[in-house]
């Protein structure tokens, strides 16, 4: 059985009169992904703040790897590595001594750091760069660096807060597969983030934050399946099998000019059963069949009324 490696009950945070958090509840099972989607303001970074260990809550209760985060800070920070959204490295410094500084803050033994600043470079494919200053690499090679730092310390638990803000496609892609080799490891991985596709590539559960509350939470396929708007789109090679089919399927929508019927459905396999029995009914023959969900940014247009790209000022 999974064990929870981050529990939060009642989140609270306010700056003066502004309400960041109002009392969220979240539960990150052991050696997953888990992340905390919301436009800018929402609260995804005090959350992060909060469960490690930078911030103080108004209320509420939180333990992370099993230590109380108001009473057990000095447990807490041994078992986390946490990378921000912008990359802490020294620029004036190479790659191979950024990593040997936190190395050395760490305290490793005789060779033991030597060797772990080899694995490093070697895993996040710096070596050729490792005696380069960090101001030469691209975006993408400095949040591999500070996440390789972040690895020097063996966390148990990484917290990503917006890990790829700013990176090109391809850079943040292969965050994302770095991202995933750190799970098949065994570690956790709180992940905040703006862009919905990154969830849903990579998140066992995530939770949506408006407003500081927690307004849904569940797998990605979960939230697709709250939104209604799902359909079966089907394209036939001829009209008249195109107004046969409107006959038989009530509340479709033809498309007389593509030769495409809409059927709205849930995306199960029972309805998508019903479906193809009743087309099979009637001899109905189709050339493509498509289902069609709802992605994540209609779940985030659904449930905050705004999409993931609209700022919200919070100041």
């Amino acid at each position: 059985m999974t064990s929870s490696a981050i529990t939060a009950s009642g989140l609270k945070k306010a700056y003066k009169d502004k309400v960041v958090l109002d009392g969220i509840d979240l539960d990150v099972q052991t050696g997953t992904i888990f992340s905390l989607l919301g436009p800018n303001g929402a609260g995804k970074t005090t959350t992060v703040n909060l469960l490690t260990t930078l911030l103080k809550m108004d209320a509420g209760t939180a333990r992370v790897a099993g230590y109380d985060v108001a009473t057990e800070t000095k447990q807490v920070r041994s078992s986390i590595g946490v990378t921000g959204q912008f990359a802490s490295v020294d620029e004036l410094l190479s790659g191979r001594e950024n990593l040997q500084l936190m190395v050395d803050l760490h305290h490793f033994k005789g060779g033991e750091g030597k060797t772990v600043v080899e694995h490093l470079l070697r895993r996040f494919d710096l070596k050729e760069a490792a005696d380069k200053r960090a101001s030469t690499y691209s975006g993408g090679m400095r949040r591999k660096l500070d996440l390789a730092m972040t690895l020097v310390g063996r966390p148990r638990i990484i917290f990503l807060d917006e890990p790829t803000t700013g990176l090109d496609p391809r850079s943040r892609r292969t965050m994302w597969n770095i991202v995933r080799e750190l799970v098949a490891d065994g570690i956790t991985i709180f992940l905040t983030t703006q862009y919905l596709e990154e969830a849903d590539q990579l998140a066992d559960r995530i939770a949506v934050l408006d407003q500081g509350k927690v307004v849904a939470e569940g797998t990605p396929e979960q939230l697709k399946r709250k939104i209604p708007g799902g359909h079966v789109q089907l394209r036939f090679a001829d009209v008249a099998q195109l107004q046969a089919a409107v006959r038989v399927l009530p509340g479709s929508a033809p498309d007389e000019e593509s030769l495409i019927l809409r059927v709205p459905s849930d995306g199960g396999v029972k309805s998508m059963r019903t479906l193809l029995d009743r087309l099979d009914e009637y001899a109905i023959d189709v050339d493509e069949f498509t289902v069609r969900m709802p992605d994540l940014d209609d779940v985030f247009l659904a449930l905050t009324g705004h999409d993931a790209k609209t700022e919200v000022v919070t100041k």
